[in-house]
């Protein structure tokens, strides 16, 4: 992708950045290097690549699936100021 001097600075003004010459220059010559290397990275060939979740051969172990709190909702209900159905009544603050 070609990136100009002039795009530098369209983007920077809708981003309401103030860039003098030089800094539009600067960005210039750094995101040019980035889409350099954005190109590079697209040129190698994937297919055959298998998609991973990290970059080394790691398996998270995994616990087993069970209960091991019990329901204690009858007893925080118990002491809220309100409740109804199961559900905690609060005050209405937006009118």
């Amino acid at each position: 992708m070609s990136l100009s001097i002039d795009d530098v600075k369209k983007v920077a003004r809708l981003a309401r950045l103030a860039v003098t010459e030089q800094e539009a220059q600067t960005a210039h010559a750094q995101l040019s290097g980035i889409f350099g290397l954005i190109g590079e990275m697209r040129a190698v060939d994937t297919a055959a690549i298998e998609p991973m979740s990290h970059a080394q051969d790691v398996v998270q172990r995994l616990r087993e699936d069970r209960v091991t709190e019990h329901d204690q909702r009858e007893l925080f209900q118990s002491v809220a100021p309100q409740v109804e159905n199961g559900l905690y009544l609060v005050p209405q603050v937006i009118e």
